[in-house]
């Protein structure tokens, strides 16, 4: 009976390979398991937060040493190849299906194939990292609304703190802050700092991986993206074009949703954790210093006499540095690419039950409550 039914099995396998080739099948097949998991994920934050830390991460490492062997963005290259694969792919189809009813139909299903892939990689990489607990659960601290006043005291500290990191850090003559080594040094060093927040963190993997340098950095800068993971190929890429204290805090950020922290304001947070974790000056430098361009903004909008008083208290060098990033963004900051890549990142992370692109300055609020639990590094 036995023997019988897997003779049956292969009979009907080789009846679907007739349409359907061996790889998408295989995909197909682990795609209604990928569905059940982004379900069951949706309404179990126990499951995914096992799901996200236990089996995702091992995705996402295996993902990370695979591309990392590659000494270029394996993501960038798809991206600028995709509207030539685009067309290629809409002329192979035509032909076929005028030739042969078969082979149009496999044509299909391999193209299909690609967008199961996109979504499995998706499911196993980030999707529960949306939809487990916050860090704020897992840190053990309980989110809530602040106070301007709130908001001035953290601000404050860090103020003095990126003041004293200031002290540390070479400007050059047009003001900005000059990291004294390489992108692959800094690579190395965050690698360390991650690793012993992994010890700190038991919902952060132990991972070292080899973040990607964007080659067309210049033109990605008019879209504003600083940095993105891109779950399908595991890298974690940085446009290099930005100010260099801006690389090191998006190298960090990119390196947390390398490890899970899926939202925007989550990752931001931990990339500021991770980096009070190295003893590099430069690195902690970069990040409280980002942290507090979002503190300030946040400050801004709630009271602009304390967010005066505190700006004030600002060491002319740092002050220096933000004219200056203000005049780099300057010929950035308006245009049509900017405008469509919002729009595509603010309707993912909407999809992804987040405030959108907003979610970003968010990371203000989980400085602040953990400020007022002594929970925030602020030393410098």
């Amino acid at each position: 009976m036995l023997g019988k039914g897997f003779g049956k099995l292969r009979f009907m396998l080789k009846k679907i390979h007739k349409y359907v080739p061996w790889a998408p099948m295989v995909l197909f097949a682990i795609l209604p398991i990928a569905v059940i998991i982004h379900v069951v994920g949706a309404f179990s934050t126990r499951f995914a937060d096992f799901f996200n830390i236990h089996i995702a991460s091992l995705y996402r490492a295996a993902a990370s040493y695979i591309s990392g062997v590659i000494p270029f963005s394996f993501a960038e290259t798809i991206i600028i190849f995709l509207p030539a694969a685009l067309i290629i792919a809409i002329f192979g189809l035509v032909p076929r299906i005028a030739d042969d009813r078969v082979k149009s139909i496999r044509y299909i299903f391999s193209l299909l194939a690609v967008l199961a892939f996109i979504y499995i990689s998706f499911v196993f990489t980030l999707a529960t990292g949306y939809q487990g607990s916050s860090v704020t659960d897992k840190l053990g601290v309980e989110r809530r609304g602040i106070s301007a006043e709130e908001l001035y005291d953290t601000a404050a500290a860090l103020t003095d703190m990126v003041n004293e990191l200031s002290r540390d850090v070479t400007f050059s003559s047009n003001g900005q802050s000059v990291m004294p080594y390489d992108f692959d040094e800094l690579n190395r060093k965050l690698n360390d700092a991650y690793v012993l927040a992994a010890q700190k963190y038991d919902f952060i993997m132990p991972l070292r991986s080899n973040v990607k340098s964007v080659a067309l950095s210049e033109p990605m800068t008019y879209t504003h993206i600083s940095g993105v993971y891109t779950f399908f190929t595991g890298e974690a890429n940085v446009n290099i074009n930005f100010p260099d204290y801006v690389i090191v805090y998006t190298m960090a950020h990119e390196m947390s949703h390398q490890r899970g922290i899926a939202p925007e304001d989550e990752a931001n947070f931990m990339a500021y954790l991770v980096c009070m974790e190295s003893d590099d000056p430069y690195i902690r430098y970069a990040a409280a210093q980002s942290l507090l361009e979002y503190v300030y903004s946040a400050l801004s909008s709630a009271d602009r006499d304390l967010y005066r008083t505190c700006y004030r208290s600002l060491s002319p060098k740092v002050i220096d540095e933000i004219r200056a990033y203000n005049t780099f963004f300057d010929k950035y900051e308006e245009n049509v690419a900017a405008t469509v890549s919002g729009t595509v990142n603010n309707t993912y992370l909407v999809l992804q039950g987040t405030p959108g692109t907003r979610s970003y300055g968010l990371v203000a609020d989980l400085a602040v409550i953990c400020y007022t639990q002594g929970m925030l590094p602020v030393d410098p």
